[in-house]
């Protein structure tokens, strides 16, 4: 990484603004990490690694070249090499990509806490301790524990003169506990994360605790009786059902090239009532998916997706803002310097309803439901969704009853979202998990929701 960066700019700019392309850029990396995990009572992993490379992207006649490499010595040779891809790769069409204004900044992260600040060593204790605790328990099977930690800089160029670099700091920390008894298996997960400073993952202890024996409960408790109930869900699982159901479907690189979901999502298509918005905002403050710039260098923004029951927008690439004659939206972003930006999601949620009812209103109002809360896996295919839940009680007359052994969530997102019945005004985030796409995992990010009630939503036993 340059030392200063605006003398390499100075050096670097003449190439690319004279390569035969019809645009060109370079990603610049460094960075390093930490990690420690636990399979059942035992250290598996502890280590730290570093790492710093860059690539070069360039678009010709509708064609992209993209060439990493691990030394700036490389940079000159690795510029010629994208552009001669991007010739071998062009389409005979003219090039577009929406526009942007040239920025120069350099942005540092808002905290001056990072998980470095403390040796991994001091994070092990308390790693210990939450081992400690989840194996005083009874009938457990087995564990996992990790904890992992990342700091990097990244340095953004163009040929058309934007320079901008980045900084950012964040950590993860997941455990599941695997019950089993008489042959029957059961496990609960925690996944929480922190942008800069992890001190709050160092203080779940009575979380840890939580989810073990939740992971014992369930071995006693009954099967659902399939069928289609009214459920209400917790900010965890509406945070992950907006992001995986709806969320990836919003992302135009999907979209563009598929003409009958284009139709299906059409802009002005009601898909709620009033009283549903869902957001994808990088600029809300301290979560693991905001960011100033993405790394095609457009500014992060915050994009209404849905707003008052109509869709409003999408989340764009330059390149496909310019192919569906839309506005980019900050959206373009990779997972390394190893990978090309695609379209994702940022911090992405389900807005808060300031005159909804209360957790309790809702459980009130449901004279026969499940109370669903967090999640430990799911899958999407196009606009159907089946998500299973971390815990599930039943609700009979107003009142939360029993658990139940796992449930499994499922339907159509666009008849799901017209089914919401009710929003609360108690937004959350969950930031423990990362998102996936184009072989590119995990990438920071945030997801979020108030409780939710949905009406006639198809239960079935995990």
């Amino acid at each position: 990484m340059p030392n200063n960066m605006q003398e390499f700019a100075n050096d670097i700019a003449p190439w690319l603004k004279k390569v035969q392309a019809d645009y060109a850029e370079v990603r610049l990396e460094e960075g390093k990490s930490g990690r420690i995990s636990y399979r059942g009572k035992l250290l598996e992993v502890a280590s730290r690694t570093a790492d710093s490379g860059g690539c070069v992207r360039a678009l010709y006649k509708g064609g992209w070249g993209f060439v990493s490499f691990n030394s700036l010595d490389e940079l000159r040779n690795k510029l010629n090499e994208a552009v001669s891809l991007a010739h071998m790769a062009q389409k005979g069409q003219k090039s577009i990509l929406a526009d942007v204004n040239v920025h120069h900044q350099d942005i540092k992260p808002n905290t001056s806490v990072t998980p470095f600040d403390t040796p991994l060593a001091a994070k092990k204790e308390v790693l210990d301790q939450y081992n400690e605790i989840i194996w005083e328990h009874k009938d457990l099977q087995t564990s996992m524990l990790g904890y992992y930690e990342s700091w990097k800089k990244k340095v953004f160029l163009n040929s058309q003169g934007s320079l901008i670099a980045q900084e950012r700091a964040d950590a993860t920390l997941s455990m599941s506990a695997i019950a089993e008894k008489n042959g029957q298996v059961q496990q609960s997960s925690l996944s929480e994360g922190a942008l800069g400073d992890p001190s709050k993952l160092f203080k779940l202890h009575g979380q840890i605790e939580s989810h073990t024996q939740n992971a014992i409960d369930l071995l006693k408790a009954p099967a659902v009786v399939g069928g289609r109930y009214t459920v209400l869900l917790n900010p965890v699982i509406a945070g992950v059902f907006v992001h995986e159901a709806f969320g990836h479907l919003s992302e135009a690189d999907f979209l563009y090239e598929n003409p009958q979901m284009q139709e299906t999502m059409k802009l002005g298509t009601v898909f709620g009532k009033k009283y549903l918005t869902i957001i994808d905002d990088p600029t809300v403050p301290n979560l693991r998916g905001s960011y100033a710039f993405d790394d095609e260098g457009t500014p992060a923004h915050k994009n209404m997706l849905i707003t008052e029951g109509v869709l409003t927008g999408r989340l764009h690439s330059r390149e496909t803002a310019a192919k569906m004659s839309e506005c980019p939206t900050g959206s373009a972003r990779a997972i390394n310097y190893r990978h090309q930006p695609i379209v994702r999601m940022s911090n992405t949620y389900i807005a808060a309803n300031p005159q909804g009812p209360s957790t309790e209103e809702m459980i009130a109002n449901i004279k026969e439901g499940i109370y669903v809360k967090n999640w430990y896996g799911g899958q999407t295919s196009m606009e159907m969704f089946t998500f299973s839940a971390g815990q599930a009680f039943m609700i009979r007359k107003g009142r939360i009853e029993e658990m139940l052994k796992p449930i499994m969530l499922s339907g159509n997102v666009f008849e799901t979202l017209h089914n919401i019945s009710a929003i609360g005004s108690d937004l959350s985030y969950c930031e423990g998990g990362g998102c996936g796409k184009g072989g590119q995992y995990p990438l920071p990010v945030a997801d979020g929701s108030p409780h939710i009630v949905i009406n006639n939503c198809l239960v079935a036993g995990a």
